[in-house]
């Protein structure tokens, strides 16, 4: 049996290595949260100048965005339980919101996970909080009485919400997808009725005008 003392030792020598490691991940994790802190913010900024039209200053904020995400993954790379923590998911995710809000209102091609180099439960969540994203754009161009512009962006906001009830896994797999579905639905009813209301009375305001122009 060990004394007291070689016991002690033992225990140092079994955690040393443990100890170690825990600081190596504690390391990198403080290097990657104000990265994704920063990643978030150029992404909610991106998404501000697009509303306001600025797309060339969009796509700088954009820029800024990726590398921050790509620099917090890449501090994570040997730290798993780290990585997916939770705040590199959502860096991700607030990045591919304004990937894709940018793709749609600028008329581009729709970006993929693998060309944003996000995790797939990321890009899908960000893909329904982008649908929130294109009701603030139509109800924008509603006012503008682009009605064109307003009836492309229902039905891509259409698309986007078929595609997301098709990802029919557990919340565990997807981080609870099926609750950022479900309000993109209610966006998608909520929109579609604002359009549709706004569409008729356009249609009523124009009767009117032709029949006072009548003779």
């Amino acid at each position: 049996m060990s004394d007291d003392s070689s016991l002690a030792a033992e225990i140092e020598a079994a955690v040393s290595g443990i100890r170690d490691d825990l600081q190596a991940a504690y390391e990198a994790r403080e290097r990657a949260l104000p990265l994704c802190r920063a990643a978030i913010r150029h992404a909610a900024n991106c998404i501000r100048a697009v509303h306001r039209g600025e797309i060339e200053r969009a796509e700088e904020l954009l820029d800024e965005s990726r590398a921050a995400v790509a620099e917090a993954a890449e501090a994570l790379r040997d730290f798993p339980t780290v990585l997916h923590a939770g705040f590199v998911h959502d860096a991700q995710k607030e990045f591919a919101e304004a990937s894709v809000t940018l793709a749609l209102i600028a008329r581009r091609e729709l970006p993929s996970p693998a060309t944003l180099d996000v995790m797939g439960p990321a890009y899908l969540h960000g893909v329904s909080e982008a649908v929130g994203e294109l009701r603030r754009y139509l109800l924008d161009s509603l006012r503008r009485g682009a009605i064109e512009d307003c009836e492309r962006t229902l039905a891509q906001m259409d698309d986007m919400y078929s595609m997301l009830v098709t990802v029919d896994y557990p919340d565990a797999m997807t981080g609870n997808l099926r609750r950022s579905t479900d309000a993109a639905r209610g966006i998608l009813e909520r929109t579609r009725g604002d359009y549709t209301l706004a569409v008729q009375q356009d249609r009523l305001a124009r009767q009117l005008g032709e029949r006072q122009e009548a003779p």
